[in-house]
């Protein structure tokens, strides 16, 4: 036996696959099962490995939101999430909102409003978006909700919208539009 080995369970492991795993994700309501070098993002999994690149590589370090994706219903930064971490995850990226050629309504409200400029940022924005909804929905509160707000939904007023958005960046500067369009989307 190896000595740098003992206790590890990996006595019989091939060097040259130890780096890899299977990995079982639900992206989009499809399961999909893929080897992966233990490194991979779920980000580099939806681009590299399944050819979904509505999810963009920003900064990759998690400060810009363009790589946003819901991740069993919650929103996360694929960028910094480790896709053998994820197993058995379900993960909707922007590609699997619509429901056949019917656009979820807050990617009608964005085209409505014209919440966009060039288009990088504006996956992660929709995506981040819909959880920021869902979170405010289920009463989650942010850093401007008042601090004896009732339990239950918090209302979201263009405050609001914004400081949950903020982890998200538009270089264009097109945030009023998507302010608007969360808007008439939680109305």
């Amino acid at each position: 036996m190896d000595p740098t080995s003992r206790g590890r369970g990996d006595e019989g492991a091939d060097p040259a696959t130890a780096h890899l795993s299977a990995v079982t994700l639900i992206i989009n309501g499809t399961e999909r099962t893929l080897t992966l070098d233990h490194r991979t993002t779920v980000l580099d999994a939806l681009r590299l490995h399944l050819g979904l690149t509505g999810a963009k590589k920003g900064c990759d370090h998690g400060q810009c939101g363009a790589c946003t994706v819901l991740v069993d219903g919650r929103r996360a930064n694929s960028c910094l999430l480790l896709a053998v971490a994820q197993d058995g995850a379900r993960i909707t990226t922007v590609e699997g909102l619509a429901d056949g050629d019917r656009l979820d309504p807050l990617q009608e409200a964005f085209l409505e409003r014209d919440a966009f400029q060039c288009g990088y940022c504006t996956p992660g924005q929709i995506c981040s978006g819909i959880g920021m909804l869902g979170e405010a929905r289920n009463g989650f509160p942010s850093h401007v909700t008042a601090p004896t707000a009732p339990v239950g939904p918090v209302a979201l007023d263009a405050a609001e919208i914004r400081e949950r958005m903020s982890g998200n960046l538009c270089r264009c500067g097109a945030y009023p539009r998507i302010v608007e369009a969360i808007g008439d989307v939680a109305s």
